[in-house]
């Protein structure tokens, strides 16, 4: 056999290797071929090719093994089990940046599944070795390694402090400063990640200057970017006082209220997210919300947006009427309650709408004028339509209840609580009652039109054992009408009326 045919044989069988990893990362980009892959045993012949001779092999085959390890937390096991992450480890001090790049996908798709699986990719030294790509020339490098390392950060506090130790987060905001849009936006996103789970770990964040930069991108025309933006800040100004305030120092309000019209449904989201963890805060926080406009804006938003988008939005409102009298009025004046009251109405997740029970809550418990706000928009009935509808979640009952008790201890206005004395259950029937007992011995023409809407003979149908609280109202309200009055609207009064009638003889009175 010649030298030239014997050259052909090895040439062949890199044809031949070549035309393996590029077929299998072709179909392992299927959703409807992997299982046939994994039982033709691809992850074994996919392991030697990381260490093949030939760069576009190794390359390729660990494109393969990234898109199976992506594909199900079953076969990221796999990738774990098969002893790759140290290899590709290896790999990545070593190669060249298409190799460097495709490695880093591996790791991502193996710790997105699992803190357990994102713990063995740190087990495996990967921290290292990615931060180590987060300083390479080329960006699609850095944008592979901070992915990775967002999602390795993402699961929990020790693993985004191990993220942390690494030494990440300097070179993650050197990352957002670059010019390269899609690496400004993945290391956002670390950058998020890094900043959920614990002060200590956002402070990390702040410390390395992060909130300037980030701060700056919220004026970027790029809707990606500017969702990552808004998450981040919101991760890390949710955790204190102190952080909030240092992101709102960075002179976001005004010009953040903008972005909650913009056109991405996601940006809007994250921006009203970064606008309630700032309010949640203290009543100065949410003071400076209300002094840039972004009570109006919110409700607008609410208007505008349905389902999840919503959230938020109406959590602000309820963090924001929380703190104090004055506050929950700029929610009532700013339309807020008319808002959240159609939102009650048209809503159909429970979760969304037992947040607007809670928000109308705050807003409607602390002075007869706020309750009154609420019970002239027809809440209170909608409330107790969610409290007592057997359809709804144990949540939505147990915050429409409270919010139903907390409006009622305040409110006197009794045109809105006349309904409730005909379908409230007794547990809220009681805080209605207590409310007329409060109301009626103060006032002649309150006293009146409770006797002519029938909410008097309703009262002496409401059956109450002797010294309950309802009890005892119920004998209140008793106490402001002649005793005359009362019997005439006690159930069988008119029963003993036709009795006498009965047993009258006029002849006996001539």
């Amino acid at each position: 056999m010649s030298a030239r045919q014997i050259i052909q044989v090895f040439e062949n069988y890199q044809k031949a290797r070549i035309q393996f990893v590029q077929t299998v990362a072709e179909l392992s980009s299927r959703p409807q071929n992997i299982e046939i892959l994994q039982n033709a045993g691809v992850m074994s012949l996919l392991r030697p090719l990381l260490l093949d001779v030939v760069p576009t092999v190794q390359q390729t085959a660990a494109l393969a093994l990234g898109r199976l390890a992506n594909y199900s937390d079953d076969l990221a096991e796999a990738v774990v089990k098969g002893d790759i992450l140290p290899q590709l480890v290896y790999s990545l001090a070593e190669q060249n940046r298409f190799y460097k790049k495709a490695a880093a996908f591996v790791l991502r798709a193996v710790a997105k599944h699992s803190p357990q699986l994102a713990q063995a990719v740190v087990d495996s030294g990967a921290l290292d070795a990615l931060v180590v790509c987060l300083e390479e020339f080329d960006p699609g490098v850095k944008e592979a390694a901070a992915w990775a390392l967002g999602y390795i950060a993402r699961h929990n506090g020790e693993l985004s402090q191990a993220v942390v130790d690494a030494g990440a987060v300097p070179l993650l905001v050197l990352c957002i400063q670059e010019p390269e849009m899609s690496l400004k936006r993945i290391s956002a996103s670390a950058l998020s990640d890094i900043s959920k789970h614990l002060p200590e770990l956002a402070q990390t964040v702040v410390d390395a200057g992060a909130i300037a930069y980030l701060a700056q991108m919220i004026h970027s025309s790029d809707a990606k970017l500017k969702r990552q933006v808004f998450s981040a800040l919101s991760q890390i100004a949710k955790h204190s006082v102190e952080l909030a305030e240092m992101v709102v120092e960075a002179e976001i309000f005004p010009s953040i209220l903008i972005c909650l019209q913009d056109s991405d449904l996601y940006v809007q989201k994250n921006c009203a997210t970064l606008i309630r963890e700032v309010a949640k805060h203290t009543p100065e926080l949410s003071q400076l919300i209300v002094n840039a406009g972004g009570i109006a804006t919110v409700v607008n938003y609410i208007a505008q947006s349905s389902g999840n988008v919503r959230l938020p939005g109406i959590m602000m409102l309820g963090y924001v009427a929380a703190h104090s009298e004055t506050l929950a009025m700029a929610v009532i004046v700013s339309k807020g309650v008319v808002q959240l009251a159609i939102v009650l109405s048209e809503e159909n997740e429970d979760h969304v709408k037992a947040a607007t029970a809670w928000a109308l809550g705050q807003i409607g418990r602390h002075t007869p004028e706020h309750s009154k706000a609420i019970a002239t928009s027809n809440v209170l009935s909608k409330l107790l339509q969610c409290y007592v509808d057997v359809n709804s979640s144990e949540d939505l009952q147990n915050k429409s209840k409270k919010a139903l008790k907390g409006i009622l201890q305040k409110c006197v206005h009794l045109p809105a609580l006349e309904p409730l004395l005909h379908d409230a259950p007794p547990n809220i029937l009681k805080h209605v009652v207590g409310q007329f007992s409060k109301v009626l011995p103060h006032d002649a023409k309150a006293r009146r039109l409770f006797v002519t809407s029938g909410g008097l003979k309703k009262v002496q149908e409401i059956r109450a054992e002797a010294g309950s609280a309802l009890y005892d109202y119920i004998m209140a309200i008793n106490n402001c009408y002649p005793e005359e009055i009362v019997r005439y609207y006690s159930p069988g009064y008119s029963d003993k009326l036709l009795e006498r009638i009965d047993q009258y003889n006029p002849a006996t009175m001539q």
